[in-house]
């Protein structure tokens, strides 16, 4: 007897001899311990058992069984194949991300011992099933429901177009306590884990115990502990999570809420499988004939192209809970303030003004500035001189308080130099502004006010994300400074001022999709104000105050900017009218990774003709030492996806058997973001 096992590692499956002694514990879906090369040890998954000896090839056997029933279901299989084919990466990759790390060890009897010393910690324990009662939506809310339930009639996926602080959160409450009335279960998708926080005391008031938290911020004996619950006879029936809680082993699954739909945050970046968590929620949703809702208040182009289109349902819901007005937006503009010499630092005059009148009414702020660390880099002031990353193509952005110069791609770090290695001189400048900066720049405009910084440097733990979103919900500051972290549905009562510090620098990414992100992303900073009976004052500040984009992101205008993108977007066909893949090949010798890097775009136009774009080099052409070249493809949506994967794969073996291809690593990102 022989079986196929998949390893967490870059490869679809090794075939294994099946010890006599192990043949009647074998089976599909049960981990199991086998050695590979020379010293290594993994565990694996089951795939299938047979008799089929591979021919030539020394057998090795399967060490140990670890499972006594299988931990991966049949609709577990079936949504990994999917993945798999889809986004262009072996099984082994999907197996990697869809596992706890904790299942993947050899030592079963070390992790049955940490876990059970560490349930304590786990969710379970932490509350009890006392429930609270639902309360009458409000009429807006109450008719979005009714529609949500006519359109699943006919439609399997719906997307619910609210504006912010609409109250979709409290209809998805209502939509899941009907499908778990009806014994289904629920999935509930958050881009951020920082969203989970907030959502998680207010979903656990209506389904207590019956609900699971899943997210990569919780201990490996947490997140085994939910796998495995959900892998029982008594499941969670409702599943909180981020992006990796699509893989979790559903059994009934009945409806699939993707909050915020439009976010970057549901696509895998790194490592693969490259997903995206709102396309594969709507393929699992399919698998277990379930229905899917799409939220949001900014649309993303495909979704709301489907909607148009009548693809998909859609309902709006154009009403801010108990008739709160929209936040109103005014555009300052800072060239004109700094030709004037108004700009104090960072700040307009208009800015300084609102953000003292709030801070005198005792209302809060959020400061809204997209990029983290002090300033993007230092400067040599005699003669120019910027330090870069050794490992990667870019500068080493300046982290003040801690007196350093960090790579936000690899992660290497260095003190700020004494002198000029150049020059000698030790005169620098900062050049570029960071959430640390707005820090720094606040405390000077106003001593008393206390505030907060939410990024990837103050919130690297699910510990500092909750302490930081508590500390602010419970006003023990006055001010939020943050990145993109801050823009994706917190809820805070009494902010009545956003602040967006430089809208230019998202507009002018050199990216087909820069005008619909900073769209959704400053209409959804915008939209944490005002949020509680508080009037909302947005102020917006830009160099580019005449611009069409900024127009409508002041008027709301969301129709407008969709339509005036669109034409663009048909006419270089870009999606949603064509299906992107980028080809990524790495190398570190500079000059062969040109060389195989068109010998591999000439075999892919032989095959695919004018759809194929470049090789040419990213913008960052070098990361972790690795040089990085990109070539696109334009599919279009007609043509078979099957077809299209058989021969990418084809001629990605065929680069790599070549002689000279030797540590080339190439992969494929599926409908790029």
């Amino acid at each position: 007897m022989f079986a196929d096992i998949i390893l967490p590692i870059p490869f679809d499956s090794f075939t294994y001899l099946i010890p006599p002694a192990l043949e009647d514990r074998v089976m599909r879906g049960c981990r199991v311990v086998v050695p590979l090369g020379k010293n290594k040890i993994y565990t694996g998954v089951v795939l299938r058992t047979h008799n089929n000896a591979p021919a030539g090839v020394e057998m090795k056997a399967i060490i140990e069984v670890l499972d006594n029933t299988p931990v991966v279901n049949e609709p577990q299989f079936a949504f990994w194949q999917w993945v798999a084919n889809y986004y262009l990466c072996p099984l082994g990759d999907v197996m990697k991300a869809a596992l706890p790390g904790a299942m993947k060890p050899k030592d079963e009897k070390a992790l049955r011992e940490s876990s059970r010393k560490r349930r304590s910690s786990t969710i379970d324990s932490l509350y009890s099933n006392d429930v609270a009662t639902l309360s009458a939506l409000s009429p807006p809310q109450q008719k979005a429901f009714d529609e949500i339930g006519t359109s699943f009639l006919t439609k399997n996926v719906t997307l619910l177009h609210g504006v912010t602080s609409s109250g979709k959160t409290e209809i998805y409450i209502h939509l899941i306590d009907k499908y778990l009335s009806q014994g289904k279960q629920v999935l509930y998708l958050l881009p951020e884990i920082a969203l989970t926080t907030q959502i998680t005391d207010r979903l656990r008031r209506f389904f207590g115990d019956r609900m699971g938290v899943y997210h990569s911020k919780f201990t490996d004996a947490q997140r085994l502990d939910v796998y495995k619950r959900q892998a029982s006879p008594t499941p969670y029936q409702l599943i909180l999570g981020v992006r990796s809680s699509v893989f979790l082993p559903f059994q009934n699954l009945g409806l699939v809420i993707v909050d915020e739909e439009h976010e970057q945050s549901y696509k895998q970046q790194e490592p693969a499988p490259r997903y995206h968590a709102r396309n594969a929620a709507i393929m699992l949703a399919h698998m277990f004939k379930a229905k899917t809702l799409l939220g949001t208040a900014t649309p993303s182009f495909e979704v709301y192209h489907l909607a148009k289109k009548e693809r998909y349902g859609y309902v709006r819901l154009t009403q801010r809970f108990r008739d709160m007005q929209l936040p109103t937006i005014e555009v300052v503009d800072t060239k004109e303030a700094k030709r004037k010499r108004l700009m104090k630092g960072l700040f307009s005059p208009r800015l300084i003004e609102v953000m003292k009148t709030a801070l005198e009414k005792k209302e809060q702020i959020i400061l809204f500035q997209n990029r983290r660390g002090f300033s993007s880099f230092i400067e040599c002031k005699t003669c120019g001189w910027v330090p870069h990353c050794p490992h990667c193509d870019v500068t080493l952005t300046l982290h003040k308080k801690t007196s350093t110069l960090t790579c936000h791609y690899c992660g290497y770090t260095t003190r700020i130099p004494e002198r000029c290695p150049a020059c000698e001189e030790n005169k620098f400048t900062d050049v570029g502004t960071g959430t640390e900066k707005v820090e720094e720049q606040m405390a000077k405009l106003f001593e008393g006010a206390t505030t907060l910084r939410m990024d990837l440097d103050t919130a690297t733990t699910r510990t500092q994300y909750e302490q930081i979103i508590s500390d602010f919900a419970e006003h023990k500051a006055d001010i939020l400074i943050g990145t993109q972290m801050v823009t994706k549905g917190l809820d805070f009562d009494n902010v009545s001022v956003v602040g967006i510090l430089d809208a230019d620098t998202m507009l002018n990414l050199p990216d087909f999709r820069s005008y619909e992100r900073t769209f959704q992303t400053l209409s959804q900073v915008a939209g944490r104000a005002g949020r509680n009976n508080t009037s909302g004052h947005v102020i917006l500040q830009t160099r580019s105050a005449d611009s069409d984009i900024i127009r409508q992101i002041t008027q709301a205008d969301y129709w407008q900017m969709f339509c005036t993108q669109m034409t663009e977007r048909q006419l270089f066909h870009y999606p949603p009218f064509r299906r992107l893949i980028y080809v990524y090949l790495r190398h570190r010798d500079d000059q062969l990774l040109d060389h195989l890097a068109n010998d591999m775009a000439d075999r892919l136009r032989a095959v695919f003709g004018e759809r194929v774009l470049g090789p040419d080099r990213p913008p960052v052409a070098r990361i972790h030492s690795l040089f990085i070249r990109k070539i696109m493809l334009k599919i279009e949506l007609e043509a078979s996806t099957e077809k299209v994967r058989q021969n990418l794969i084809a001629i990605q073996q065929q680069m790599l058997a070549l002689p000279v291809a030797k540590n080339l690593n190439i992969y494929y990102d599926v409908d790029p973001l």
